[in-house]
């Protein structure tokens, strides 16, 4: 009989315990669950697939160059935690008893991560008086981000920005389709979902209400949409074109960086490090010296941050660092996003309980 694992197991794992029922529900239903025998491989050192490893029954040992480092058992802290989940692996696993195993789609999971610790970009100020057209634009221009556009450019926010109404099942964009506009919420509520290969129902990914944003990513990284937005109201989108949004918006706002130059920078002490991901992953595996801010909690936290710094943030793929660096910009903190995220960071250069 095969092992099963049902979304309320998931919540005695990290960071699966910080996703909402319906989204465990879906990671739960996408597992692949493997029973292993004695001495079976889990994964060896260098494998590069991302998947997420978890114990759920049994013991498994670690090994480096063939010697046991340390030897994990299901229910203990060390087993909410991914194995060793650095890529490519650097070390190997191998059953050491009886055991069974789940894995994760890395890339749904910080998906689902990165929507549901922000939503995206927000407009705090657009909560209020959402029927006065030129109140909710003087307040929109008075954020921290539109303050830092060049004056010259400010007129052509106001030409550029268009209301559109929608109803309820209107979908606004549409996963695998090219980003062509970026959306600010001033009424109603949307559901952002997502298809799966090989499956027929669609993930729900996060539900956005009012002075919530999305679809930037696919216009800063030119590439199609990750996810669909659907409304689940009658209500009213600002939007912005792909082009006014890279002059208006991304190009004074978002910097990207590569390792090398990033950790010249904080060598030369022009730049910190800054991790956003949760604190289970930075405790598993981050670059040394390097401070932690989860995004979750990035609005309450951002007063502790130094605003005469430079912060270099990072994540897993470069998802949850972005939603960052647009979060901090806007309320006038200088950032970088280091390209493609922790994974490009050489092992020597880490620290943490899986290195």
């Amino acid at each position: 009989m095969t092992a099963s694992i049902s979304f309320l197991d998931l919540n005695n794992y990290q960071p699966l315990d910080t996703l909402t029922p319906d989204n465990l529900k879906e990671i739960a239903s996408k597992l692949e669950v493997l029973e292993l025998k004695k001495g079976d491989s889990i994964f060896q050192e260098g494998d590069r697939d991302d998947r997420l490893v978890f114990l759920h029954t049994g013991n498994a040992d670690l090994l480096k160059n063939g010697k046991k480092l340390k030897t994990i058992e299901a229910g203990t802290p060390d087993a909410k935690l991914a194995l060793a989940h650095i890529i490519p692996r650097n070390f190997s696993c191998v059953a050491s008893s009886d055991a069974v195993i789940f894995k994760v789609d890395a890339e749904l999971l910080d998906m689902m991560l990165a929507w549901g610790q922000t939503g995206s970009f927000q407009v705090e100020e657009l909560s209020a008086d959402e029927d006065n057209e030129d109140d909710w634009m003087t307040r929109l221009l008075q954020t921290e981000a539109f303050r830092r556009i060049p004056p010259a450019n400010i007129q052509a926010i106001f030409t550029s920005l268009e209301d559109i109404t929608v109803k309820p099942g209107d979908r606004v964009i549409t996963q695998d389709e090219p980003g062509d506009y970026f959306y600010i919420i001033k009424s109603g509520r949307c559901m952002v979902t997502r298809k799966i290969p090989g499956q027929e129902k669609e993930v729900r990914l996060a539900e956005l209400s009012p002075g919530d944003s999305f679809g930037e990513e696919a216009l800063i990284s030119d590439t199609k949409r990750n996810a669909s937005v659907v409304m689940l109201t009658t209500g009213i989108l600002s939007r912005l074109s792909k082009e006014n949004f890279l002059e208006l918006l991304n190009e004074p706002l978002l910097n990207q960086v590569d390792y090398t130059t990033a950790s010249l920078k904080v060598r030369n002490g022009e730049a910190e490090w800054v991790d956003v991901r949760l604190p289970a992953e930075y405790k598993s595996a981050h670059i040394k010296h390097a401070s932690h801010v989860p995004l979750i909690s990035l609005r309450l936290k951002a007063k502790t941050l130094d605003p005469l710094k430079n912060y270099i943030l990072y994540c897993d793929t470069g998802r949850r660092s972005s939603s960052a660096s647009f979060l901090l910009n806007e309320r006038g903190f200088k950032t970088s996003v280091l390209i493609n995220g922790i994974k490009e960071v050489p092992t020597e250069d880490m620290e943490g309980d899986n290195i």
